[in-house]
């Protein structure tokens, strides 16, 4: 006879040696939870003050704790029954097989891909041309741009790319794909060099994608060149945390 489940709260570890607050460490931890399918959706959580004295904290915590899910949505307050598990939103599984750009990544994944632009100019950069390899006199075309999927804002862009090999930029229409307007000016980008890393929005990226309080993203930069070895792009891209994910395929 299999042994029986523990019950979720003897799960949680808050620890009072850490800086991280009681409340945060909560949050996170039921965060977890939810994510790895152990309280699944429609599972009703104690009452603030029963899961408190649970745990010997304060109702306060808990009530922060509980209060910050319902605004990611990850729980949902049912009257009487209290609060109750929603589980995560569906989560963006983007592979890194190849180089495509934000547009046709959309519309593999069945989203419709829309930008805003936000900046566009032409600037003289020094700290971007030296990673071009360029002099600080070069003509660069920068683009922000706030990119979405079936209109939830996804990731907001910072791009810039190399006039001198690519001219016929500065007058495009951008509202679309830049990969393939490169490609019908005969420069398609072959392939880029890529990392990625966590960080925190700022307090105007929190306000583009909704967020209430920063919330884990990551940050992708990446240098794309053409079929000629030049780089043409580089880009820094956030993408929200609570949305997306990366997958990455390796084989030995």
């Amino acid at each position: 006879m299999p042994a029986p489940k523990p019950l979720f709260q003897d799960l949680l570890e808050l620890r009072d040696d850490t800086a991280k607050p009681l409340y945060q460490q909560l949050e996170d931890q039921l965060t977890r939870l939810i994510d790895d399918g152990t309280l699944p959706p429609g599972t009703t959580l104690p009452a603030e003050r029963q899961l408190a004295e649970r745990l010997s904290i304060s109702r306060t915590t808990v009530q922060r704790s509980y209060n910050a899910l319902r605004e990611r949505k990850l729980l949902s307050a049912q009257g009487r029954l209290g609060s109750v598990v929603q589980g995560p939103g569906p989560r963006l599984h983007s592979g890194m097989d190849r180089l495509k750009g934000f547009t046709e990544e959309m519309r593999e994944l069945g989203r419709v891909p829309s930008s805003q632009i936000l900046e566009r100019e032409v600037v003289n950069d020094r700290s971007i041309a030296s990673i071009f390899g360029r002099s600080s006199h070069i003509d660069l075309l920068k683009l922000v741009r706030v990119r979405s999927g079936d209109g939830v804002p996804m990731s907001r862009e910072i791009a810039w790319y190399n006039l001198e090999r690519a001219p016929g930029l500065a007058q495009s229409d951008l509202s679309g794909s830049v990969y393939a307007k490169l490609a019908e000016l005969g420069l398609p980008l072959i392939r880029c060099e890529q990392t990625i890393e966590a960080a925190a929005p700022t307090p105007e990226e929190c306000a583009i994608f909704g967020f209430k309080r920063p919330f884990p993203c990551l940050l992708i930069k990446r240098r794309s060149y053409g079929a000629d070895g030049d780089m043409l792009e580089y880009v820094e891209g956030l993408f929200r945390g609570d949305t997306y994910i990366y997958r990455l395929s390796l084989q030995v």
